[in-house]
């Protein structure tokens, strides 16, 4: 095993030019992550000179056999905490051979409603709050607590410290250490209210960037919980009863709600958002109707509401934007589920400025 060790680890920059590029895509269920590696003859560092590659779409879900072929259009680059060097792991989203999106490529239509934004010159800030849960592999139940058995009722466990509290600290500190590493703007850690359940936070990240840096650290948790033997799970209401759901709040702000007397613009925002409701709750993920029940620390799904401080409400505008008159809001509905291309340009086509 020693000798496996010294093999993965294997520093390649003093024999050869060549490069490893992980290609990654989402598949056909629109949260399983694919990816296949290729070799480059020289070191990337933009996406625009990466080579398309193709992939049997028919095993993924996302074409018939008979005409199986999809193509990878390299989209974002990061470093590849895994390989290192200057091996690199490749964002890329889906094409048919004639060059059209496929219907599972959320991200070419988000580019669009996020590139009229920045024509605008609103500058679309995200930050968003991935929550997760680590499961035990093969009974797939939290990591901490006894199998078929519940833990002590929450109340210890967010933020908390502790053997009997935290469950899983390895792998969330080697995920933070990757996505740094890989150069994505996550911002932050913490423990969740129900034990097992983790946190990460992505941005301020600017338009299509977030969606593109949220699906990069999803892919190393991934393939983090990979290595240590347990299961990612990113169900919005992984456990049913008095125990919290998963979300991923959104947080949003455009250079005018940053400005002075931006809180007038976010009001505007938040009220298209009332508007929209139920289309917004459709997107948001699968599921989520088994987390916003209007108890744990959620708004009830059939009715939109806003608050300051308020993490009962659809959106919560924090105490920092009421007192400054400007900032950003955060949109609560969001599962942990969701896609953030689609999440990210929905939110931004509600707001469009000319509406």
């Amino acid at each position: 095993m020693s000798l496996l060790t010294d093999l993965i680890n294997l520093d390649l920059s003093d024999i050869t030019e060549k490069i490893i590029a992980e290609y990654i895509w989402i598949g056909g269920s629109g949260m399983d992550i694919r990816s296949k590696a290729r070799t480059l003859s020289h070191p990337v560092t933009d996406p625009k000179d990466l080579p398309k590659l193709n992939y049997d779409g028919s095993s993924t879900g996302q074409a018939p056999g008979k005409d199986s072929e999809v193509i990878l259009y390299p989209q974002a680059i990061f470093r590849d905490p895994f390989r290192r060097g200057n091996n690199i792991l490749v964002i890329c989203d889906t094409y048919t051979p004639a060059g059209e999106p496929i219907p599972t490529n959320k991200r070419a239509n988000a580019q669009k409603y996020l590139a009229i934004q920045m024509l605008f010159a609103e500058e679309p800030w995200y930050g968003i709050e991935q929550e997760y849960t680590l499961l035990q592999k093969d009974v797939n139940w939290p990591l901490g607590w006894p199998v078929g058995g519940y833990p002590g009722p929450q109340g210890p466990y967010y933020c908390g410290t502790g053997a009997d509290k935290a469950y899983g600290r390895d792998i969330v500190d080697a995920h933070y250490k990757a996505c740094l590493y890989a150069g994505i703007n996550i911002s932050g850690i913490n423990g969740e209210v129900m034990p097992g359940q983790w946190e990460f936070q992505v941005g301020p990240t600017v338009g299509i960037s977030s969606g593109d840096q949220v699906w990069a650290a999803r892919y190393l948790l991934e393939r983090i919980t990979e290595v240590a033997g347990v299961v990612l799970s990113f169900d919005p209401k992984p456990i049913q009863g008095d125990w919290n759901g998963a979300g991923a709040h959104t947080n949003y702000s455009t250079k005018s709600m940053r400005e002075e007397g931006g809180i007038k613009v976010i009001k505007k925002a938040i009220e298209k958002l009332g508007l929209r409701h139920k289309e917004h709750i459709a997107a948001y993920g699968e599921g989520n109707e088994r987390r916003l029940t209007g108890r744990h620390e959620t708004a009830d799904i059939n009715t939109f509401s806003w608050g300051v401080a308020n993490r009962g409400a659809s959106i919560r505008v924090g105490r920092d934007t009421e007192r400054e008159g400007k900032g950003y809001f955060e949109d609560r509905r969001p599962a942990s589920n969701m896609d953030p291309y689609i999440v990210t340009s929905m939110i931004a086509e509600t707001n469009h400025p000319l509406k």
